[in-house]
């Protein structure tokens, strides 16, 4: 029971782009900045960015410029904070699109890069065929575009860039620190709440399932009506975590899907937000799983679907305890006997918000 999220006329599903890469000159802005500084910005070029930010497509610049230069004329038309890891300089576009692609940890597929020369984007189109290149005479039709068009615009969209800024001052301040990985993280002053969706999570649920894909269990996606069946029904859990520290909140980033039967449950759906991932707090709502699922004295296992970007999960579930014990066709069941589960880490705190049926 898993439907795509977004679905052309020929049957075919439409990417989701993640973050969009502006080229500048001619682009951006009319004119060469190095040629004259009194550049200006090319018609409908603000409400684009402001509407994409708000709609949490995330920005950045991949622009053969003076990097000095540039950053100052963004900075005089206040555009500056809209994009992130911005990559000015001599290189080849596509080594700079991949630089991106790297910094924000997303997949080239979630990419898109707009430019004006047919040069440069059958360069990035012929090195990395998997991001979307848009010629910039389609600017006045960007918006309308079904990659820069999620169905939903939760408050974590909103906040999307925010939480990536917060990310930059946090992976500088983890650099800057001198001490074991573990005392930075317990500087972090973590807190992770865990709690069952409700019919205003259930947007950001949809949306996570969409977005998540290195460290989603199985791959799938579900749409709204399907989570809000799950979220009502005495045979599933489904389950959200939030995280903040000291910088600020990193939003809704975990979601786990539960089918509850009287003597076994089954983990149907496990992803968390590739923004976490080095902070130490994947495993936390599978303990938690692990030990709800022990205090209702039933056997509890694990579906995994193997995808060309998911393995991470796979280590996960094996590194937890889960022994394989079953594969139909590509779907792998792990199973956990229940008998050592990992503890939480000390440089969190977990918090628990639970409804009263969680016995079942």
């Amino acid at each position: 029971m898993n439907n795509p999220v977004s679905t052309k006329a020929d049957g075919k599903q439409s990417k989701s782009i993640k973050c969009l890469v502006w080229d500048l000159d001619n682009t951006l802005w009319h004119g060469t900045l190095i040629e004259d500084d009194n550049v200006f910005l090319r018609d409908n070029v603000l409400d684009i960015i402001k509407t994409l930010d708000e709609r949490g497509v995330l920005q950045s610049i991949a622009s053969k410029n003076e990097h000095h230069l540039a950053m100052a004329k963004l900075q005089e038309l206040g555009l500056q904070d809209y994009f992130l890891y911005p990559q000015i300089n001599w290189g080849s576009k596509a080594s700079s699109v991949e630089t991106i692609a790297s910094a924000i940890n997303i997949g080239l597929d979630s990419i898109a890069f707009i430019d004006d020369q047919p040069f440069e984007r059958a360069e990035v189109n012929f090195s990395l065929p998997k991001v979307l290149c848009i010629d910039a005479a389609e600017l006045d039709t960007l918006l309308d575009r079904p990659e820069m068009k999620p169905r939903f615009i939760t408050k974590d969209s909103k906040l999307r860039r925010s939480m990536y800024l917060n990310d930059i001052v946090r992976n500088q301040a983890e650099e800057e620190f001198a001490g074991p990985k573990q005392e930075f993280l317990t500087s972090l002053n973590m807190v992770m709440e865990i709690f069952p969706a409700t019919a205003d999570d259930l947007q950001r649920a949809e949306e996570l399932t969409v977005r998540t894909h290195q460290l989603n269990a199985t791959g799938y996606t579900y749409s709204y009506d399907e989570l809000k069946h799950f979220s009502q029904s005495d045979q599933h859990q489904l389950l959200m975590a939030r995280l903040e520290d000291r910088y600020g909140s990193y939003g809704h980033i975990g979601l786990v899907l539960v089918e509850c039967q009287p003597e076994i449950w089954t983990i149907k759906l496990l992803l968390m937000s590739c923004r976490v991932m080095s902070r130490g707090v994947g495993s936390i709502m599978l303990s938690y799983i692990m030990n709800l699922a022990q205090a209702n004295h039933v056997r509890l296992q694990a579906e995994f679907v193997p995808t060309d970007r998911n393995r991470m999960m796979n280590i996960t579930y094996r590194f937890g305890g889960f022994r394989e014990v079953e594969q139909r066709g590509n779907l792998v069941i792990f199973e956990h006997d229940l008998a050592d589960i990992s503890p939480y880490p000390d440089y969190v705190q977990l918090q628990v918000v639970a409804k009263a049926e969680l016995s079942v």
